[in-house]
């Protein structure tokens, strides 16, 4: 008759996929909408969009998510260009491949191979990476579209 919350989450279809929250759209919302690719997904081929985005799988091909930020899961492997206002690396990006961000954090465990354009990096103590660093000035924004000759750079703010 009376159930609780925890048995109606359980019961016979009911998903267990993880829950990705959605903007809301009003102007007092601070969650923002995210996509996750995850650990069992392997695409080949160039990702775009305008939103977060966690990559737990593998990915051969550019990423591009423009003023948001991307994750490479513990699980995640890219080999390709990364363009994101922040990027996250827990798994591995190699390939020699550029990497322009305003923000980059590798993390420990994590390894990365590729030329990064950023403002800002921090490398943890047990992280890999392999490949030059170019530190933009701090007046300067990230150029998110990858075939662009200035995304291997960072341009000026208009």
């Amino acid at each position: 008759m009376w159930r609780n919350k925890d048995s109606q989450s359980t019961a016979p279809g009911a998903s267990n996929a993880p829950r990705v929250p959605v903007n809301s759209g009003s102007p007092t919302s601070t969650t923002t909408h995210a996509s996750w690719l995850s650990p069992t997904m392997r695409v080949k081929g160039e990702i775009s969009g305008n939103e977060d985005l966690l990559v737990d799988g593998k990915v051969e091909g550019s990423i591009s998510v423009g003023e948001h930020r991307l994750t490479v899961g513990h699980n995640g492997h890219v080999t390709g260009g990364l363009a994101a206002r922040e990027i996250i690396v827990r798994g591995k990006v190699d390939g020699n491949h550029n990497i322009v961000s305003e923000s980059i954090e590798i993390k420990k465990d994590a390894s990365m191979i590729g030329d990064v354009t950023t403002r800002r990096i921090v490398i943890e103590d047990g992280a890999g990476f392999k490949g030059s660093i170019e530190i933009g000035e701090s007046d300067k924004q990230v150029d998110s579209n990858l075939d662009h000759p200035i995304a291997r750079t960072l341009s000026t703010s208009a």
